[in-house]
């Protein structure tokens, strides 16, 4: 073997070896902690300015809430390194699927088709401070 493979396999090497520390130090892939009420209703005001928050619903494994706005359901949900933020009808809501302590909503966006939250139950009783749908 010719002293420019050595070269060239020692270059890689080093750009790999660059490469990984990169990662590393980027922390890429680190894990989020989870979705708490408070940050919840901090998300979802920033990207629901001025809309007023009924009541949240946080999953119980922490990767989504879900909130009652008026008529509207507004939903985080855990994609990738972060939350989507999308806005449904209540009414359609309250009739998604709930299987096994799952409810999944159907989002109809093909960045985010659907939203998994984990929840105790499904739908909510309606309490005093809950509206008509």
């Amino acid at each position: 073997m010719s002293q420019a493979f050595f070269v060239q396999l020692a270059a890689s090497l080093a750009a790999v070896a660059a490469l990984v520390a990169l990662a590393a130090w980027a922390k890429i892939a680190k894990p989020m902690p989870p979705l708490t009420e408070a940050r919840a209703r901090t998300l979802l005001q920033q990207e629901f300015p001025g809309r007023p928050l009924d009541r949240i619903w946080t999953a119980v494994d922490g990767r989504g809430a879900l909130a009652r706005s008026g008529a509207a359901a507004l939903v985080l949900c855990e994609v990738g390194d972060g939350y989507v933020a999308r806005h449904i009808p209540w009414a359609q809501a309250v009739a998604s699927s709930f299987r096994d302590g799952v409810l999944r909503l159907d989002l109809s966006d093909v960045a985010a088709p659907a939203a998994r939250l984990a929840l105790l139950n499904w739908p909510p009783s309606p309490g005093p401070d809950a509206r008509a749908a």
